[in-house]
């Protein structure tokens, strides 16, 4: 099976290289540089797809700035919603399956309680609407596909709230999170493991997304806020040795999203059902503390914190 992989250089684009290796069918993994694959460019997607003529496109490379995409919301429909338009159009004509990825964000963050799939997206923002949008063109392109919404993503590597976490506990005595936001943060590492054991199972690769094609959510299990991601991190960080700042857990204080009025607006629940792609697949996702717990402890390691090192900017 031919692979066409996006985004290799991200945070879910270089776990989906290393997992994909793992897996037991011969593979065949393309991975183009970001000088090779413009992905704000269609035609240099077009071209790419024709060329290398895969049986399934993986399309993590995304626009996730969210508070620049309000300045530059061109550049951020071109990335999120002409380019997976453009390789669904070209995995339709192909006869190739499309994997996607999108976000809790595509949601207004107004419903009770955990989003399933099949309720009515209100994005607040202009990144979520060009999430938003993206999702559109793909279900319309009659591409097989499965567009894969997470939420909350961290890695070892790459920008992301986890490392803001350290950051403030190593730096400051004391500071305010926001705690009236509410999800699942998700390690990249359990997005990829995921979407592999769900291409390996019944005919597995291009077979398997055609015979299931749709919208699934894919997190971690279970929900916190931003307030109690970051005071798991600074305890552990304490609980393990690494010096840290900070005077003591009280002293990381929970405030409203109404804060920081920062624009954009966000979603205060970002909580995704993913009940649908446990029972589809078979698959167990992992709680999200234990996943975090396990990627700080390769971030303690890979940094040297436990030496008193500060996480680098």
């Amino acid at each position: 099976m031919r692979i066409l992989l996006t985004g290799a250089s991200g945070q879910v684009g270089g776990e989906f290289q290393r997992h994909l290796r793992a897996m037991p069918n011969q593979i065949d993994v393309i991975a183009p540089t970001r000088t090779e694959l413009d992905v704000a460019q269609p035609q240099s997607l077009r071209a790419i797809v024709r060329e290398t003529k895969p049986d399934l496109i993986i399309h993590p490379a995304a626009y996730t700035a969210v508070v620049k995409a309000e300045s530059e919301p061109e550049l951020a429909r071109r990335v999120n919603t002409e380019a997976p338009a453009v390789l669904a159009e070209e995995a339709a004509r192909l006869g190739a399956a499309l994997i996607h990825f999108s976000t809790d964000y595509v949601f207004d963050g107004r419903h009770d309680g955990a989003y399933t799939e099949d309720l009515p997206t209100n994005p607040l923002n202009v990144y979520g609407a060009t999430k938003r949008d993206g999702e559109l063109a793909i279900a319309a392109s009659g591409a097989a596909h499965w567009i894969l919404r997470t939420s909350w993503v961290y890695n070892l590597h790459g920008n992301n709230f986890m490392k803001t976490a350290i950051r403030l506990a190593q730096r400051k005595e004391e500071y305010t999170i926001v705690g009236d936001q509410f999800g699942a943060p998700t390690w990249a590492s359990t997005i990829a493991k995921t979407c592999c054991q769900m291409l390996a199972g019944g005919e597995g690769g291009r077979d398997r997304v055609k015979a299931t094609s749709g919208i699934y959510h894919l997190t971690s299990a279970g929900a916190t806020s931003w307030h109690g991601y970051a005071t798991l991190i600074a305890r552990e960080l304490m609980a393990r040795g690494v010096p840290t700042a900070l005077k003591g857990l009280e002293h990381i204080a929970p405030v409203p999203t109404s804060s920081y009025p920062t624009p954009p607006e966000r979603p205060l629940n970002s909580r995704l059902d993913c009940s649908k792609l446990e029972r589809t697949f078979g698959i167990e996702l992992p709680r999200w503390d234990e996943d975090a717990l396990a990627c700080l402890e390769q971030m303690i390691t890979h940094y040297g914190l436990a030496e008193g090192r500060l996480l680098p900017d």
